[in-house]
C-alpha cells in the first residue's frame, strides 16, 4: 500500500467513526480485536513517559448497572456495548513519588547517573506548570494524559470497523465511590478520568459528519 492509499484509509476511519449512542448487543468484539485496541492504548505517548493510567474494562453486569445509575451520558451504551472501559488516572505522579522512580528505574531502565538529572528536570517542569501547588492540578495533568490513549484506541477501533463513544457524562463523586468500594482505585493511587464504550453500531448516524473547515481551526505563525 502506498502513502496515498494509507492516508485515504486513515481518513476513511475518521469519517466512519462517530459517537455511537447505542450498540448492537448481539455482536461482541473478538478477543483478538479488543487486545489490539488496548495495545494501541498501552503504546500511546505520555508526558515524560509517565504512563499515568490504567484501563479498567468493565464486563461485570452488576457493576455496569451501578455505573448506569450514575452515568447519564452512558444510559444506552452501558447495557449494549461489547466492551466498556473506564480510563483511570494516577494521583501519585509527583517528581519524588515512588511511582515516578519505578517508571524511570524499572520501566525505562534509566542509568543511575541520568536518573537524578531526570528527576530534577521533572521537578522543574512540574513547578513551571504550577502542578505542585495543588493535588488537583497534578491529578488533572495526569488525567489529560489519558485522553491520548483514549483517542488512539477509538481511531484504531474505527480502522478495523469497530464503533466507539467517549463519555464524560457521569457523576464524578458517585462513580469514584463505586470504584473505590470495589477496590479499583488502589487505595487512592488512581481516580476517574473518562469512559469509553466499544461495539458495533445498531443504527447508522442520522447525518453526515460536520466539522469546521481547516482554515477555521488552523493558524500559521509564519
Amino acid at each position: 500500500m502506498n502513502n496515498i492509499d494509507k492516508k485515504q484509509e486513515i481518513l476513511k476511519a475518521y469519517q466512519f467513526r462517530y459517537a455511537t449512542k447505542e450498540f448492537d448487543p448481539t455482536k461482541r468484539i473478538s478477543d483478538e480485536d479488543f487486545e489490539f485496541i488496548l495495545e494501541t492504548g498501552r503504546l500511546s505517548p505520555s508526558s515524560i513517559g509517565s504512563e499515568p493510567w490504567k484501563f479498567l474494562v468493565v464486563e461485570n453486569e452488576e457493576l455496569r448497572q451501578k455505573l448506569k445509575a450514575v452515568s447519564w451520558g452512558a444510559q444506552r451504551q452501558l447495557p449494549t456495548a461489547s466492551h466498556f472501559v473506564i480510563l483511570l488516572a494516577r494521583t501519585d505522579v509527583r517528581y519524588d513519588s515512588d511511582y515516578i522512580l519505578d517508571i524511570y528505574k524499572n520501566v525505562q531502565k534509566m542509568p543511575e547517573d541520568i536518573l537524578e538529572q531526570m528527576i530534577h528536570g521533572l521537578k522543574t517542569f512540574q513547578e513551571d506548570f504550577h502542578l505542585l501547588e495543588n493535588k488537583r492540578y497534578l491529578f488533572d495533568w495526569a488525567s489529560k494524559q489519558t485522553y491520548i490513549p483514549l483517542a488512539n484506541m477509538m481511531t484504531a477501533a474505527a480502522q478495523i470497523g469497530i464503533d466507539s463513544c467517549p463519555i464524560e457524562g457521569f457523576n464524578y463523586d458517585q462513580v469514584h465511590d463505586i470504584l473505590k468500594n470495589e477496590g479499583f482505585l488502589e487505595d487512592g493511587k488512581f481516580d476517574v478520568s473518562v469512559m469509553v464504550a466499544f461495539g458495533y453500531r445498531i443504527d447508522e448516524p442520522k447525518r453526515e459528519k460536520t466539522r469546521k473547515s481547516l482554515d477555521q481551526v488552523v493558524q500559521w505563525a509564519r
